[in-house]
């Protein structure tokens, strides 16, 4: 899993990156349950899933100053 560019994100429309950004707030709850009830995981996962989720937030951001 790499990082993705956030030039990729910028492109998404309104309601993909709302949809994805329930979507990867889903997964960072069912890592941290994982971690609690020590099960496998993988702890990389929470940086990739953290870093897309703020990227995500920050575009999503952007572009609701744009909008007004």
């Amino acid at each position: 899993m790499s990082f993705s560019k956030i030039k990729e994100l910028e492109s998404l429309d309104q309601t993909t990156i709302e949809k994805t950004i329930l979507d990867l707030s889903k997964e960072l709850v069912e890592l941290r349950i994982k971690k609690a009830t020590r099960q496998n995981f993988k702890p990389h996962n929470f940086k990739h899933i953290k870093r897309k989720l703020s990227q995500l937030l920050t575009v999503q951001n952007l572009k609701k100053l744009n909008m007004k």
